[in-house]
C-alpha cells in the first residue's frame, strides 16, 4: 500500500475473522419466524448450523448457496481480496460441492481509501476465483463507513453427494486439513507484532482454496464435513456432535499448529473471539487439568478461511489424507474420533 494511505485494518473498527457468530443467529432468528415457506426443493436451509444452502434442481444436481463478507485482517489490499474470497468459497466445498460462479459484495468508505486500493481487493478477489476456475460475474457496492468485502457463490452438488455438518457415524476419525492459529497471527498483525514469516504463514492458510472438498463429497465413506471458522475447532465440531448426536474425543498432540501462532499463543496473544466462542461453549468441552491456557486458546481461535473438519470411516482415512496431501495441504491430521455419546468434546 501507498505509506500515504491509511491502514486498512484501521478503517476496521469492528475487526473482521470470517466468523460464523452472525450467520448462527440469522439462522435461529429465520427460523423462529412465521410464515417460512416450505420448499421441498430446499435440501438445506436455516434448520441447522450447516455452510450453505442447498437447493434441488433435478435428481442429479442441486445448487449450492452461500454468502461471506467481512472487514479487513490484513492491510495489503490484493491480499485481503484474495482472503475474503477464498473463505467465502470455502462453503461451497464444505458441502462437497463445486463452484461455478461468484458476485462481489463490495462496501468501501468512499472518499478515505482510494479507487486504486478498491480495484486491488477486487484484483484479489479475483486472482482468488479464477484459481477456483470460475468468473465473478458481478456483484453490488454501497458507500460503506468502513471497508466490507466478500462473496456470494453458486456452486452445484449431486444431491446424493451432499456433505453436511451432521450424519457422522460411532467411529469416525478426525481429520483436518489446515493447522490453527490464524486468529491468533491476525490479532498479532494488528498490534504489530507479527513478523514476516508469521504473515507468510498466515497469508498460505487463509488463500489455500479447500478444493478437495469437491473430491472428498464423492466419497461415500465421508460421513460429514465442514470447515473451521469463526467457532474455532472446538465450536465447529461441536456442532457435528449435536447434529449427529455423538462425542467426539481429539488429541491434542496431533492438532496441526502454525509455528508463529504457537510462539505467540505461549506468549499471551489471545483474541477476544476466542474467549467468546469458550465462554459460549466451554461447558460442553472437557480439557486436561494441566492444559495450558494458550492451548485452549488454539482449539477455540476464529480461523479465517480455516481448514475442512472431516469425519470418515476409518477404512477411508487414507484415501481422505491422500486426497489432502495431493492437493498440497501438507499440514493435513488425523486428530480424533466420534463415538457414541452425550454431544460433547474431550481433549486429550
Amino acid at each position: 500500500m501507498d505509506d500515504a494511505a491509511p491502514r486498512l485494518t484501521a478503517l476496521a473498527h469492528g475487526g473482521g475473522c470470517g466468523c460464523k457468530i452472525a450467520p448462527a443467529l440469522l439462522g435461529e432468528m429465520l427460523a423462529d419466524l412465521p410464515r417460512q415457506f416450505a420448499d421441498p426443493a430446499l435440501l438445506v436451509g436455516t434448520e441447522t448450523g450447516d455452510d450453505a444452502a442447498v437447493y434441488r434442481i433435478n435428481d442429479t444436481q442441486a445448487v449450492v448457496a452461500t454468502t461471506d463478507f467481512f472487514m479487513p485482517i490484513v492491510d495489503d489490499p490484493h491480499d485481503f481480496g484474495r482472503i475474503a474470497a477464498t473463505n467465502a468459497l470455502s462453503d461451497v466445498y464444505a458441502m462437497g460441492g463445486r463452484p461455478i460462479l461468484a458476485l462481489a459484495i463490495v462496501g468501501m468508505p468512499v472518499g478515505k481509501l482510494a479507487v486504486a486500493t478498491i480495484r486491488d481487493i477486487l484484483a484479489g478477489g479475483v486472482a482468488a476465483c479464477a484459481a477456483a476456475g470460475i468468473a465473478v460475474a458481478g456483484g453490488h457496492s454501497i458507500d460503506s463507513p468502513e471497508p466490507i468485502y466478500g462473496l456470494a457463490v453458486l456452486g452445484l452438488v449431486d444431491p446424493a453427494r451432499i456433505k453436511r455438518n451432521r450424519g457422522a457415524a460411532p467411529g469416525d476419525v478426525l481429520v483436518l486439513g489446515k493447522p490453527l492459529g490464524v486468529g491468533i497471527l491476525g490479532a498479532a498483525l494488528k498490534k504489530g507484532a507479527l513478523d514476516d514469516e508469521g504473515y507468510r504463514q498466515l497469508l498460505d492458510v487463509t488463500t489455500r482454496l479447500n478444493a478437495v472438498g469437491t473430491e472428498l463429497g464423492g466419497i461415500d465413506g465421508v460421513h460429514a464435513m465442514t470447515d473451521v471458522t469463526g467457532f474455532g475447532l472446538l465450536g465447529h465440531l461441536l456442532e457435528v456432535c449435536r447434529g449427529s448426536t455423538l462425542a467426539a474425543a481429539v488429541e491434542s498432540a496431533r492438532l496441526p499448529i502454525l509455528s508463529r501462532a504457537r510462539d505467540l499463543a505461549v506468549a499471551g496473544h489471545n483474541t477476544g473471539g476466542a474467549d467468546r466462542n469458550w465462554a459460549s461453549f466451554g461447558r460442553e468441552v472437557r480439557l486436561p487439568a494441566a492444559m495450558p491456557a494458550w492451548q485452549r486458546n488454539i482449539l477455540c481461535d476464529p480461523q479465517t478461511s480455516g481448514g475442512l473438519l472431516v469425519c470418515c470411516a476409518p477404512a477411508e482415512v487414507d484415501r481422505v489424507m491422500r486426497l489432502f496431501r495431493d492437493g498440497g495441504f501438507a499440514d493435513a491430521a488425523v486428530i480424533g474420533a466420534l463415538q457414541a455419546g452425550e454431544p460433547a468434546v474431550v481433549v486429550r
